[in-house]
């Protein structure tokens, strides 16, 4: 697993269930996942749809096929990037700033289950790559078959409408968590996010975990 954040906020975070240490191991990340869903979230249907997610891959998938978190266990650890970055954002700017107000329930449904969508979709095929010496030799890398191809954030809150009841704001938070850069109509987006800021700041969050928390050329 990548370290979740160097410093600032994220750290902290994970630092108060793990003080001594720079790095989690893809079992403590696992459990820092469901211990912050047993903390927060007491909304019926919790525990079925947390169930559900251990018979699927979510806590090996990767984030991505070449992206942002593309190894095993990255969606995992992206999950907790973006719950991180939203819950700092929320309480620290939007509440004081903004008067905008979110339970730490709605925080959690939000930000760790935004992307859903991408459980079971990710396959391992193998390529020739060469490696250091200039030699050819096989390497994994990640595809996409997904068997359910209903959208990105619309797919992840139909599976969690399976399982609980999402709130209004919850559902256009998830659902367009992605914003302008998916390919929605823009007018469309901008209506809910004016509707609906608490959709903004999660796509905010997402953006900031994939562009600076688990960005490789960050910082220079």
């Amino acid at each position: 697993m990548k370290t979740i954040g160097k410093d600032g906020i994220l750290l902290r975070l994970a630092k108060d269930m793990y003080p001594e240490k720079d790095d989690l191991s893809s079992i403590e990340v696992k459990t820092l996942f469901n211990d912050i869903c047993h903390k927060y979230i007491q909304r019926e249907g919790i525990y079925d749809l947390l169930s559900w997610l251990e018979g699927t891959d979510f806590y090996r998938a990767p984030a991505s096929t070449r992206y942002h978190g593309d190894y095993e266990g990255g969606l995992c650890d992206h999950s907790l990037h973006v719950y991180f970055c939203f819950r700092s954002y929320v309480k620290k700017r939007c509440e004081p700033g903004y008067h905008l107000s979110m339970s730490e329930e709605s925080i959690a449904l939000c930000a760790l289950f935004h992307d859903l969508c991408k459980v079971d979709i990710y396959k391992t095929e193998m390529r020739n790559k060469k490696n250091a010496q200039g030699q050819w030799e096989q390497v994994p890398f990640y595809t996409i078959e997904d068997a359910f191809p209903v959208g990105h954030g619309s797919k992840s809150v139909y599976i969690m409408n399976r399982y609980l009841k999402l709130t209004d704001i919850e559902t256009a938070a998830i659902a367009y968590h992605m914003g302008f850069s998916y390919g929605d109509d823009a007018r469309t987006v901008g209506n809910v996010f004016s509707r609906f800021p608490e959709a903004f700041a999660l796509s905010t969050a997402d953006m900031e975990a994939t562009y600076f928390v688990e960005n490789e050329h960050w910082p220079r």
